[in-house]
């Protein structure tokens, strides 16, 4: 394996072959496996814990989050700063009284570990 490869699969990036991907899952004697999907938003996102950080934030889960984010297409998911960008930029449109319990511990972590400004109208959502 190259060590471009290498490189593309420490970032993150999707051209990277799923072969390549098990290829350094064995060479770290790690192993894969793999679960089904469900299309619809689980019942206990983030399992309500507080400061839990997703790796990706599916936007089916929070549905303020997938109005806010209606002029990105074609995508699922977003990555923690995305999301925060998202909040951040059309805070001003949020019915705070509409958020749900799972989504307030989502802003609450994505701005406890990515810093996020003072956009907050209640002041500590």
């Amino acid at each position: 394996m190259s060590r471009v490869s290498v490189h593309r699969i420490e970032q993150g990036e999707p051209s990277v072959t799923m072969g390549a991907y098990l290829n350094v899952l064995a060479a770290l004697g790690m192993t894969f496996s793999a679960a089904a999907v469900a299309d619809e938003p689980s019942e206990n996102v983030a399992d309500d814990k507080p400061g839990w950080l997703p790796a990706r934030v599916r936007l089916a889960d929070y549905p303020v989050l997938r109005q806010l984010a209606w002029q990105v297409s074609g995508v699922d998911e977003l990555t923690p700063r995305e999301a925060l960008g998202i909040y951040e930029r059309n805070w001003r449109h949020v019915d705070e009284a509409a958020l749900l319990p799972p989504e307030r511990n989502l802003i609450d972590a994505l701005r406890l570990a990515l810093g996020g400004g003072d956009w907050s109208v209640a002041g500590d959502i």
